[in-house]
């Protein structure tokens, strides 16, 4: 004998939307809590303290050109060697002259690396240039 199914009644099936509301909230709170690096910024440069100094102005354009203890040089992350570091400049220069050059060195790099971009931004045209240190403290 057959034993009828009462009528209205549906498979049961768990309710996922607070499951779903759950992993909405823990991504919203993973993007909200992420540090973004700005890409220029190289976290493995040991820059040097200084005593006095000044913030950039945040209204130019800036570049960052990370020299790296061993001489290596770096612009947003991409090694360049010292004949692309003069053509990269040179562009620079030329869609903008007063773009902030800010040269980061490691503080254990030999002085004729940081001298060699220096002069590379001098030959470019580039006059409006600042050493990246830590604040002292």
């Amino acid at each position: 004998m057959r034993i009828p199914e009462p009528e209205g009644v549906d498979e049961l099936s768990p309710n996922l939307t607070p499951m779903i509301d759950v992993v909405f909230l823990l991504l919203i709170f993973f993007m909200l809590a992420t540090t973004f690096l700005d890409p220029e910024k190289e976290i493995d440069i040991d820059l040097p303290v200084a005593e006095s100094g000044e913030q950039g102005a945040s209204e130019l354009e800036q570049i960052y050109i990370n020299v790296h203890k061993d001489g290596s040089v770096t612009i947003s992350g991409k090694d360049v060697s010292s004949e692309e570091l003069k053509r990269v400049l040179r562009q620079v220069a030329v869609r903008n002259p007063d773009t902030q050059i800010t040269i980061r060195g490691d503080r254990q790099v030999h002085h004729q690396a940081m001298v060699s971009v220096y002069d590379a931004c001098g030959i470019a045209g580039l006059v409006n240039l600042a050493v990246g240190t830590l604040e002292e403290g």
